[in-house]
């Protein structure tokens, strides 16, 4: 094979996410010092642009063209001119004008139907239309942001629950953190199966939700996503006493093309579901039809939007204006990464990740639930309380859910066999150690060996034995 150039190799080796950090910095500051403006006659969809020869000011008309009426200069106080983008301001960052923030209105007039509402699927394909992302003249794009008139906000369902509701629901509303797993293994496995695993764990009193994987395909002819759920219904009607009183959410996945996603829906509520879970990514409007779907029953299921693949579409549209439209459509728990010291796993982290957690929070307009943040992704023993923590700091120990998989379905006895219990176990000793206060101040990055000789001095052996399997190169 013929050698690759070293210029070809640095262009290959650049760090997108080096990028993304400076921009997102950059973006900030200057919508801070600046603010987006608002219309209530108009959505204002905010951008990054770096433009190969055309200034941002002569964009506005290309993108009007395109995106809304077709036509570059409508007769004025025309119906097209009223359904016509208009520029909005302009910020450029540099001398040439090429390079910057472009805020352009989009008007109601165009896509408000008749009853005054709108969607999410209406509203990005009109603001991440082809002319922002698909043609060469756009060096880069970025729909940084949207400000939507409260009035159009109001007419969005949000979420049936939200933390508040769900931690009403299952008896968890007094206060204690709330947790979550994920059945393991995640695929490969049947209604029996399920059964006994669901058993294994569900007594566990720390744990507010249950979900499958997104793995675990819904109408497999081995495992079929309803005697599923009848199975783990009927685990969870075992284990019952075991847990004081408190409720669950288990919420099976669901996949497939929009009627068959309804259609699944339907079966898994019919078979005792009180929740679903599926990705919206990749099946536009799915939350919403959903929503919408099962608004008249006393008790909708909650909704968990899995946000599998959301990277595909993060370098273009800025995760919190795709979460903030997830929750404006109805989702009750959203995924965002953990608290952990070095190196991140996943996305979001540092201002991506306050930003996406703030567009799941913060108060809105016509009262909508705000979304249960599920911090989830390599959420264990050995960071739990970092993320208590740092949830107590925020005041967002009532918005979160604390989710781990592998954590403690995965964690092994002496006979190396899957123990959920002893993960579970030592997710309650790790939860504990938080209540003493004896890890307080700690430094992040000396956590887990400040937490492992804890471990050993008060003899909390599940969770020690669960350190040494989630971090074999660093607790022995």
């Amino acid at each position: 094979m013929p050698a690759i150039d070293s210029k070809t190799l640095d262009v290959l080796w650049h760090d997108p996410d080096a990028r993304e950090m400076a921009l997102r910095r950059v973006v900030e500051e200057r919508l801070a010092e600046n603010p987006p403006p608002r219309s209530d006659d108009h959505i204002v969809a905010t951008y990054f642009f770096a433009f190969r020869t055309e200034s941002l000011g002569d964009a506005v008309k290309e993108i009007a063209y395109h995106a809304t009426s077709g036509i570059k200069d409508p007769p004025p106080g025309s119906l097209l001119a009223e359904c016509t983008a208009t520029a909005a301001g302009v910020d450029p960052f540099d001398s040439t004008g090429r390079m910057g923030l472009l805020h352009i209105a989009f008007p109601l007039k165009m896509m408000l139907q008749e009853d005054g509402h709108l969607t999410s699927v209406d509203l990005l394909h009109t603001t991440a239309a082809a002319i922002i992302f698909d043609v060469y003249e756009n060096q880069d794009a970025r729909l940084v942001s949207l400000q939507i008139p409260d009035k159009v906000l109001a007419t969005f369902p949000g979420p049936a629950y939200g933390p508040f509701g769900l931690r009403k629901m299952t008896g968890f509303d007094d206060g204690r953190p709330a947790f979550g797993t994920i059945l393991k293994p995640t695929a490969g496995v049947t209604p029996d199966d399920i059964d006994r695993i669901v058993g294994e764990v569900a007594g566990c009193d720390l744990l507010m939700f249950i979900k499958e994987d997104e793995d675990l395909y819904p109408n497999l002819p081995y495992s079929p996503v309803a005697e599923r759920m009848k199975r783990a219904k009927a685990a969870l009607e075992r284990v019952k006493d075991q847990r004081g009183g408190l409720g669950m959410v288990f919420a099976p996945h669901v996949t497939g093309a929009p009627n068959e996603i309804l259609e699944t829906v339907l079966a898994v509520l019919e078979a005792g579901a009180t929740g679903v879970m599926f990705s919206e990514t990749f099946c536009g409007g799915a939350v919403r039809m959903v929503r919408e779907a099962t608004r008249h029953l006393s008790n909708p299921p909650a909704i968990y939007g899995h946000n599998a693949g959301i990277g595909t579409r993060t370098r273009a549209i800025w995760r919190d204006v795709i979460d903030l439209l997830a929750r404006l459509d109805g989702i009750d728990f959203r995924q965002t990464a953990p608290v952990k010291p070095g190196t991140p796993f996943l996305r979001p982290y540092g201002a991506e990740w306050h930003a996406s957690e703030t567009a799941l929070s913060r108060p809105l307009p016509g009262g909508l639930n705000p979304t249960m943040i599920a911090r989830a992704g390599a959420l264990d023993q050995g960071n739990v309380i970092l993320n208590l923590q740092d949830a107590e700091r925020r005041g967002l120990t009532d918005h979160i859910l604390f989710l781990a998989g592998s954590a403690i379905n995965s964690i092994k006895d002496d006979s190396g066999k899957y123990e959920p219990k002893l993960g579970a176990e030592a997710m309650r000793e790790a939860l504990e150690v938080h209540r003493s206060g004896a890890m307080a101040g700690v430094p992040a990055e000396k956590h887990l060996d400040e937490l492992s000789a804890l471990a050993d001095r008060q003899k909390l052996v599940a969770l020690k034995r669960a350190l040494r399997q989630r971090y074999p190169d660093r607790v022995n």
